[in-house]
């Protein structure tokens, strides 16, 4: 069976002082999650431990300075993969040096389907 997108949620955070990359993904991941509640996968009776597929993607500026790790783990359900892309927005504090993070996130979820 292929794997099929069922469900679709957006977010955005931001980190407004220190530039954390991580910090601003995380949040923008809990945003595109209280979005949501998995009442359809609960009636179709899925096991959100082995059957449930979650892709987050992750825009940011700076991709590479992005905890992967940490975000993973923060989802609570399913079999889960992170990937960090170039989007977001850093808007610059030249006076201060304390860029302010803006990260979004798209969360996905999927599951084997006909």
């Amino acid at each position: 069976m292929a794997q099929k997108r069922v469900i679709l949620e957006l977010g955005t955070g931001n980190d407004l002082h220190g530039g954390d990359y991580t910090k601003a993904a995380l949040r923008a991941v809990q945003d595109a999650l209280h979005h949501s509640s998995l009442t359809m996968l609960r009636a179709l009776k899925v096991n959100s431990k082995t059957d449930m597929f979650v892709n987050v993607t992750i825009g940011v500026q700076q991709p590479d300075k992005v905890d992967l790790e940490k975000v993973r783990a923060s989802l609570p359900h399913g079999i889960v993969t992170v990937t960090a892309v170039k989007g977001g927005l850093d808007v610059l504090d030249p006076e201060n040096n304390d860029p302010a993070v803006i990260a979004s996130a798209a969360v996905e979820v999927k599951l084997e389907l006909p």
